[in-house]
């Protein structure tokens, strides 16, 4: 449940501006329920209608709110996520072997969950904080992290400039098309982990083991 309704933002970007889209945007990506792609499109499309705001102006608040606020849920996830899985992870199935699985994935996928997570309305929530969790390297997630904050204000930010309100009737089924595309990828990944379970926690542990990740 969001704060505040779509309908309001425009009245608050009347009085705030960029300062609301990138604290809305930051808020959301450290992961509280608030509209942050909406209030992107919506300052843009503002922009665009008013010119009362620049529309570089939104598209760097926005992006740097996505960079702000995922590094706040790494870090998060970074130095509460190991403790909190070590003493409780047994109750809930996540064992030394399967926390050690997360991390060979987020090794290797991780910088692609982060980028890509940014355009996935769950993941852009989490992402960041799974990959904190599964200890993706920070350099590495500050990249990926920063390119896809980048790409995604920007997309968003010109088409609701160029395409006005009815940018809005783009981006929902978009939203809705790549979360669609993620919860198919969860179930085809779940199914694949659990027939070929033992193997993939082998190849985790031979591959973690060598670079001393625990």
């Amino acid at each position: 449940m969001h704060f505040f309704g779509p309908d309001q933002i425009p009245v608050l970007l009347a009085s705030y501006g960029c300062v609301l889209v990138l604290a809305v945007v930051a808020l959301e990506s450290a992961g509280l329920p608030l509209p942050g792609e909406t209030t992107l499109v919506s300052a843009a499309v503002y922009a665009g209608t008013t010119h009362h705001m620049a529309i570089t102006g939104v598209i760097a608040a926005a992006a740097a709110g996505a960079i702000l606020g995922d590094n706040i849920g790494f870090w998060i996830g970074r130095e509460a996520g190991p403790p909190i899985l070590e003493r409780f992870g047994d109750l809930v199935g996540l064992d030394a072997r399967r926390r050690r699985l997360g991390q060979y994935l987020f090794f290797r996928y991780g910088g692609a969950i982060v980028f890509f997570g940014r355009f996935v309305a769950f993941l852009r929530a989490y992402a960041a904080l799974l990959a904190g969790v599964n200890r993706l390297e920070p350099a590495r997630f500050f990249f990926f992290n920063a390119a896809g904050g980048i790409v995604w204000a920007t997309m968003f930010g010109l088409g609701g400039y160029a395409l006005g309100a009815s940018f809005h009737r783009i981006a929902g089924p978009f939203g809705l098309a790549m979360l669609a595309l993620a919860v198919a990828a969860v179930l085809f990944g779940w199914r694949f982990y659990r027939y070929h379970e033992e193997r993939l926690l082998d190849e985790a542990e031979r591959a973690m083991n060598p670079r001393g990740l625990g």
